[in-house]
């Protein structure tokens, strides 16, 4: 694992994961002939190590393209994996073949960007969770209504709704329908893809808040992937940043967001809007372009586009480095900036 290394009786005190990555590789053939080897690779999950806790729900922000969603995927073996090791609930899943997924395909779940694309148009609410149900073999087929009026019960929707069609519900009603499908199983860990991305400001709201509360009744693990920085603050106990295919920073969501340790966390902080009048604050704008995932920058990743590098960060990778329990940073010069305050406000 590229996380930090610990002494035994540190990691005896520290939280269980539920999920471990360790170097997971997620690469797609671009450049193939018909004959011969691959030319070019497409590396969206690019040596990835990560623990995901128990209990937790982990944010994973970045720039479109970056591989949040890949990563998500990957997790769930819904994207084919090159190299490395995912466990769960400490079993390793990431070689197992689709038969012997299948008793841990109900535990893991994932709630979709957009739910118009996501819910069958031809099935109504019942069919859809009924379709879910089917996993989750606790649940008698006789008790298949009465536990579809329950699913609906907890996202805060009615029983006459299961009657109806997804095109009959707004767009915050229909992700909560997915919420109550992905629950239909009895899962432990749920990926939430830009789950509230496509939803209006009041209703993502809403949606977070239900959310937090299923989170604690059914003693759910998350992982909340979002471009949206300020929305992490809200939800996420931990935040990871990744950047180009890499997991940059890791750190505990309030201590990011009052001084993140490395300057990709730092510039999609400053980009972040102040929705507040009476304080004006200049937009951070990134230099630079985003890296081909195809063919990343030798050393850090970020510095072509850092206002800190150094010679060093153009020759040679850096390897993460904890900054406190659960908590590490990938960047060569992440205490001298931390010491001078360069990752601060001003």
């Amino acid at each position: 694992m590229s996380a930090p290394s610990t002494t035994t009786a540190h990691a005896a005190s520290m939280p269980r994961p539920l999920i471990s990555l360790d170097r997971l590789h997620a690469w797609f053939a671009y450049d193939k002939p018909f004959w011969g080897k691959v030319k070019t690779w497409i590396k969206p999950v690019n040596n990835i190590s990560l623990d995901i806790i128990q209990g937790e729900c982990l944010g994973l922000v970045g720039e479109s393209g970056c591989g949040k969603s890949t990563l998500g995927r990957a997790i769930l073996r819904l994207t084919p994996l090159t190299s490395g090791t995912i466990q769960f609930q400490g079993h390793p899943i990431e070689s197992l073949n689709a038969s012997a997924l299948k008793p841990f395909r109900p535990k893991m779940q994932m709630v979709f960007q957009d739910p118009k694309a996501s819910l069958n148009p031809r099935m109504n609410v019942l069919n859809i969770l009924k379709e879910a149900l089917v996993l989750n073999r606790e649940v008698d087929p006789e008790h298949h209504l009465e536990e579809s009026v329950r699913l609906l019960s907890l996202v805060d929707l009615r029983p006459e709704h299961l009657f109806r069609f997804p095109r009959e519900f707004s767009g915050g009603q229909q992700q909560r329908i997915s919420i109550a499908r992905a629950l239909a199983t009895n899962p432990r860990f749920i990926v939430f893809d830009e789950a509230t991305s496509a939803l209006d400001v009041s209703v993502q709201a809403q949606v977070i808040s239900l959310m937090k509360t299923l989170q604690h009744q059914l003693s759910l693990t998350y992982l909340f992937i979002s471009h949206d920085l300020s929305i992490m603050e809200q939800v996420c106990a931990r935040v990871a940043v990744m950047y180009a295919g890499q997991i940059v920073e890791v750190q505990d969501s309030t201590a990011l967001f009052n001084a993140p340790r490395h300057p990709y966390t730092k510039a999609l902080k400053d980009a972040v809007p102040i929705a507040d009048p009476l304080h004006k604050k200049d937009l951070g704008v990134l230099k630079g372009e985003v890296p081909k995932l195809s063919s990343p920058p030798k050393g850090c990743h970020f510095h072509p586009r850092c206002d800190f590098r150094q010679d060093l960060c153009q020759e040679q990778e850096p390897a993460p480095c904890e900054t406190d329990p659960n908590s590490w940073v990938k960047c060569h010069f992440h205490e001298q900036l931390w010491k001078q305050g360069a990752l601060k406000d001003h």
